[in-house]
């Protein structure tokens, strides 16, 4: 009989994959409040980020902290979310719930 191991690396991203989802701000605002909401830089992945924190690695998290790579999400930054209706990328790793702005594609033309 086949157990799932939910600290083996790969069975964690690939659940914290199915469990992302774009989510509008709004829906996010009163987490924010209670300071659940962590901003991930567009430098990198969500979801690294996300298993990083599902499997307690706090060296890397403290890491992306002081490097503010990683940041509670601030009131401003709520409100010109809110403002602008933004839509994020997000998942959660209780307690925290994990966003990311979308990074828009650019296509580049070589001449």
């Amino acid at each position: 009989m086949d157990e799932i191991n939910e600290n083996d690396p790969a069975v964690v991203r690939q659940k914290l994959n199915h469990d992302t989802a774009k989510i509008k701000w709004a829906a996010l605002h009163e987490h924010q409040k209670t300071g659940s909401v962590i901003a991930v830089s567009t430098e990198l992945d969500l979801i690294d980020v996300a298993c990083e924190f599902a499997l307690d690695n706090h060296a890397q998290v403290k890491a992306w902290l002081e490097q503010a790579q990683i940041v509670i999400v601030s009131d401003d930054q709520a409100q010109q979310w809110d403002v602008e209706a933004r839509e994020l990328w997000a998942v959660v790793v209780a307690p925290w719930v994990l966003v990311q702005e979308q990074v828009l594609q650019e296509q580049s033309v070589q001449e």
